[in-house]
């Protein structure tokens, strides 16, 4: 046991390696992510999941690597998958869009690090490092068709949320699609208006404190579930409150500073919204733990 600690440095510079040559053998794929995540408002996260990945493992590497071996066959299964996925990206690239394109060969890449990281660790540390490794696939980006689907669902709820806030409010208001007419303006529910980069920042937020303070799996889905429905309600709750203002109070309200910087603090809003959520789901864990115990003695 004395010699564990060397072993794992050894092995952990061995993966540092593994994962430069990663790199160099996936460099195309890897700057265009970079310029894909720099340019695209909706993939400025995916530069810091890695960071937090990393983050993860080491500071969960006592409970990680605890017991090491090698698991060549999960490694040449993962090998497999990603020569696998990076032909089939190859062969439809003319066919799909370019961040579907881009998606696959980052699947790709993934396969080859979670390869590396089973044959110098084991199957034992592959298990127990399953979250901080399958998180990573935060990092793949959305084919435009996909990204579309859930942009267009967010759209919808939103504007279902501000519809029933007009109803409950009193204010007249008559909805064509994502477009509402009221007595003195009208305003769409347009893409930018859907909170894609909220409910992307909750999301993250949601898997990460579920990972970290909540013990059991459902619980923790449940969790991320509601957290992306309050979100949904915080943007509706935003759109109903500008254009209430801007038909009562100054029509200024749809294009100013509360229009344009106030996502932060309605997102704080939804989280303010998310916290009593979060408390029931851990106080009952803590009542669930009490009583296992309680059964074992």
């Amino acid at each position: 046991m004395g010699d564990a600690a060397p072993i794992t440095l050894k092995r952990l510079c061995l993966y540092g390696l593994w994962l430069l040559l990663s790199v160099v053998i996936f460099w195309g794929p890897s700057t265009a992510l970079i310029r894909y995540s720099l340019g695209n408002d909706n993939a400025s996260h995916i530069l810091l999941i890695p960071l937090i990945s990393a983050s993860l493992l080491y500071f969960e590497q006592k409970g990680i690597f605890a017991e090491l071996s090698h698991d060549y066959v999960s490694a040449a299964i993962l090998i497999v998958l990603s020569i696998g996925t990076s032909l089939w990206a190859a062969h439809f690239r003319t066919v799909w869009s370019a961040s579907g394109v881009l998606g696959a060969y980052i699947l790709a890449l993934l396969f080859v690090w979670v390869a590396g990281f089973a044959l110098l660790f084991g199957r034992s540390a592959l298990k127990n490092a399953r979250f901080s490794l399958l998180f990573l696939l935060l990092m793949v980006p959305l084919p435009d068709f996909l990204l579309n689907y859930v942009i267009y669902y967010l759209q919808k709820g939103s504007a279902d949320i501000a519809e029933m806030i007009f109803d409950l409010a009193g204010v007249p208001a008559l909805r064509d699609g994502f477009i509402f007419h009221l007595a003195h303006l009208s305003i769409e529910v347009a893409k930018e208006c859907s909170g894609i980069r909220s409910s992307l920042a909750l999301l993250i937020l949601a898997l990460l404190v579920g990972h970290l303070f909540l013990r059991t799996a459902w619980k923790q889905a449940v969790f991320v579930v509601v957290g992306l429905v309050l979100m949904i309600v915080k943007n509706g709750i935003r759109i109903a409150t500008l254009t209430i203002l801007a038909q009562y109070v100054d029509s200024g309200f749809l294009y100013g500073r509360l229009h344009h910087e106030g996502g932060v603090v309605f997102f704080l809003i939804g989280l303010v919204l998310l916290f009593p959520v979060f408390w029931l789901l851990q106080r009952s864990e803590g009542r669930s733990g009490t009583l296992a115990d309680a059964g074992t003695i």
